[in-house]
């Protein structure tokens, strides 16, 4: 069994979380800038044995897509070119921000630390991934 990566895409700056090979614990990652995001990933799967991408589904709070939905597909079909044998989901990834911002507030961060874009990137792809694997472990 390989490891699941999440995906919180952005335009700018993207956030990863990834699963221990027992897809039993999802922790974040990193984040970086999105130009870089696919040679991250080729040199990370050099290394690891990933076997599903999980890429955040953004939508509006009626379920409409998000507006970068439009780069998210063309970014999916790059994936899919580069990586085609492996699995590609999407999950919905409303409010993860915020919760994210929540979960730092929560976690005594100070507000310096708080504006971390990054950092909330990437506790939002750790939130979007352990979602994904609850929902999965309720499906059974």
């Amino acid at each position: 069994m390989g490891n699941l990566v999440a995906i919180d895409y952005g335009i700018k700056r993207t956030g990863l979380a990834h699963t221990d090979s027992g897809q039993i614990i999802a922790s974040g990652l990193t984040s970086l800038a999105t130009d870089t995001l696919m040679n991250y990933l080729k040199e990370y799967t050099k290394t690891q044995n990933v076997e599903t991408f999980i890429v955040g589904q953004p939508r509006q709070k009626d379920g409409s897509a998000s507006s970068v939905e439009v780069e998210i597909l063309a970014f999916i079909s790059r994936l899919k070119k580069v990586f085609p044998t492996i699995a590609i989901e999407r999950y919905d990834e409303r409010f993860t921000s915020k919760i994210a911002f929540q979960t730092m507030i929560d976690a005594g961060l100070k507000q310096k630390k708080r504006r971390d874009k990054g950092l909330v990137d990437q506790i939002s792809a750790t939130l979007i991934l352990q979602s994904y694997l609850d929902f999965k472990m309720h499906q059974l």
